[in-house]
């Protein structure tokens, strides 16, 4: 049985290259047998936050946050996919994980990051790491980052470089490691919801 993983992608930029790296990654999941939902902001698109998901009335949300809240709770976990912005994340990304909270809690996030230069977005992985927690997500300890993107993929996610299936499959056995555990221990129960 294949897990299913939200690949949250955060750029809404004109000529965004963090996309081949989403693209990559959905068929990366795919060829292990599961389903990878790319979750872009130019589909779902949010205002800046005012209210949360959680602050509505059940039933009387904005559409797009329910569609996004009913992805969020069907997922095994999340592949966040965040390029390097002055040192952060993209506001789109950070807004959008802003505008939820219960939907991440017990599920693991892997960090998957990437710039134009050669330090592949690592930066905007230690923010994340401090974000997503506080939203109830476990973020495993390895980081998969891509220099220099524009490069090292084509614009439909095709690699360049061999390091890059490689590299990806060792990121993604330890990530299903903590789906998997993380799943098993959900259906015993949680501390709180």
């Amino acid at each position: 049985m294949g897990n299913t993983i939200a690949v949250v992608y955060g750029s809404v930029r004109s000529e965004r290259q963090g996309l081949r790296v989403a693209r990559f990654i959905v068929e990366a999941l795919k060829a292990r047998g599961d389903t990878g939902i790319l979750v872009d902001p130019l589909e779902y698109r949010l205002p800046l936050l005012d209210r949360m998901y959680k602050e509505y009335e059940r039933g009387s949300a904005p559409a797009v946050m329910e569609r996004l809240a009913d992805v969020f709770r069907s997922v095994d976990g999340f592949l966040v996919v965040s390029g390097e912005y002055n040192h952060g994340i993209p506001p789109a990304l950070k807004n959008m994980f802003d505008h939820f909270m219960n939907e991440f809690f017990w599920r693991p996030a892997g960090l998957v990051t990437y710039s134009n230069g050669r330090f592949g977005g690592v930066r905007a992985a230690m923010q994340l790491r401090a974000t997503l927690p506080e939203q109830g997500m476990i973020t495993i300890p390895s980081l998969l980052p891509f220099g220099n993107v524009a490069e090292t993929f084509d614009e439909n996610g095709v690699p360049h470089a061999d390091y890059v299936r490689a590299s990806t499959k060792t990121f993604l056995d330890e990530f299903t490691w903590y789906v998997e555990a993380l799943r098993a221990r959900r259906v015993g129960g949680v501390p709180y919801e």
